[in-house]
C-alpha cells in the first residue's frame, strides 16, 4: 500500500495574475520530491477546483473535505502548497477553508494573509514601528477624484496600484494630473479601492526569507533594475525585461541592514513560509514597498532563481 503523503500543488485564483499563478503551480510541482510525496496538481478559478495531470482534467475537487476521486480511490491531502497570486490564495481567504478543515498549508496564516494582502492596512501598522515608507492616499470606489487635491498632498510624479490584488497590475506612474483619474480608474479594475503613493526615487531591491521550525533563512538581497520604467508586470515575469543582480551590488552594512528589515518585517507580520519584501534605496535608507506571502515561483521568480544560482 502507498504510504506516501499526498501533497495538493494549488495555483489559479481569481486575480489578473491567474497566468503566472499556473506557471509557479507548475514549477513547484515538478520540484516536489517524488520518492518522499505524491503531489497533485490543483487548479482553482471561481468555483471551478480541478486537479490536473499532464495539462488534462482528471477530477473535480469535493469542497467539503478538499478530496477527489482518482477512479474508485479517494485521495484526500496532508498538505496544501498554495502558489495562487492574488485572491483567494494570498489574501486569507483559502487559509481559513484549510484551518477549517485541518489541513496545514505553506502560507501565512488568515490574519498575516489579509494584513499584508491590504496595503493600506499594512503600510499603517507597519509605519508605527518605524519601517520607514511613502506617503499615500487611499481611494475607494466611488470616491469623488480630486487630482488636483492629490498632487498638492503627494506631488508628482506619484504611482497609482490597487490596494488589494495582484501588485503588477493596475499599476501607473503618473507624471501629470490630468493623468490621476486614468490610472485610479485602473486600479479600481483590480480593486475597490486605489493607493496613491509619493513617488521615491531611487534603485529597487528585493529581500526573501523564510522561516522553518526555529530555524530563519534569509536570502541574499537582490537588485532589480527593470527596463522598463519601473518594475510592473512584464518586467517581472518576461525574460530580459528586467536585470536582477544576486547578491546585490550593496555595500556590507547596507546588504545587512536589508535582510534586518526584512526580518523584522517578517517577523512583526508574524509571517510563515517563503516570503519576500520589496524596497527602493534612497540616501542609505531602505523605503519599504510590501509584503508578498505567495512570492512568485515561476522560472523568472527571484526566489527560484536564487535557489538556481546557488546550486
Amino acid at each position: 500500500m502507498n504510504s506516501k503523503p499526498n501533497i495538493a500543488v494549488i495555483s489559479g485564483g481569481d486575480s489578473s495574475e491567474f497566468i503566472v499563478s499556473v506557471k509557479s503551480g507548475t514549477n513547484v510541482y515538478n520540484a516536489v520530491d517524488t520518492d518522499k510525496y505524491n503531489p497533485w496538481l490543483i487548479q482553482m478559478k471561481g468555483k471551478e477546483w480541478i486537479v490536473l495531470q499532464h495539462d488534462k482534467k482528471i477530477a473535480d475537487i469535493n469542497k467539503s473535505d478538499f478530496s477527489f476521486l482518482n477512479g474508485n480511490q479517494k485521495v484526500s491531502f496532508s498538505f496544501a502548497y498554495i502558489t495562487i497570486h492574488g485572491t483567494p490564495g494570498e489574501d486569507g481567504i483559502l487559509q481559513g477553508y484549510f484551518e477549517l478543515l485541518g489541513i496545514p498549508y505553506s502560507t501565512c496564516n488568515v490574519h498575516t494573509s489579509s494584513l499584508t494582502f491590504n496595503k493600506w492596512f499594512c503600510n499603517n501598522y507597519l509605519s508605527s514601528f518605524d519601517i520607514k515608507m511613502a506617503s499615500s492616499i487611499k481611494i475607494s470606489k466611488g470616491d469623488v477624484i480630486n487630482s488636483e487635491e492629490i498632487v498638492r498632498k503627494l506631488g508628482l510624479p506619484i504611482f497609482v496600484k490597487p490596494n488589494a490584488g495582484g501588485s503588477s497590475f493596475g499599476i501607473t506612474k503618473v507624471k501629470n494630473q490630468n493623468e490621476v483619474e486614468p490610472a485610479i480608474l485602473k486600479a479600481w479594475e483590480e480593486s475597490n479601492e486605489a493607493l496613491i503613493e509619493q513617488f521615491i526615487d531611487g534603485k529597487e531591491f528585493t529581500c526573501g526569507l523564510v522561516k522553518i521550525k526555529n530555524k530563519k533563512i534569509v536570502f541574499p538581497v537582490t537588485e532589480v533594475l527593470p527596463k522598463n520604467e519601473f518594475f510592473d508586470f512584464e518586467a517581472k515575469y518576461t525574460p530580459g525585461a528586467a536585470e536582477e543582480i544576486t547578491p546585490a551590488r550593496l555595500p556590507a552594512h547596507l546588504f545587512e541592514k536589508c535582510q534586518n528589515i526584512s526580518s523584522e518585517i517578517y517577523d512583526l507580520c508574524q509571517c510563515a513560509g517563503i516570503v519576500r519584501m520589496d524596497y527602493i534605496l534612497k540616501d542609505d535608507e531602505f523605503w519599504f514597498l510590501e509584503v508578498n506571502t505567495t512570492p512568485g515561483m515561476t522560472a523568472t521568480s527571484f526566489i527560484p532563481q536564487h535557489f538556481n544560482d546557488n546550486r
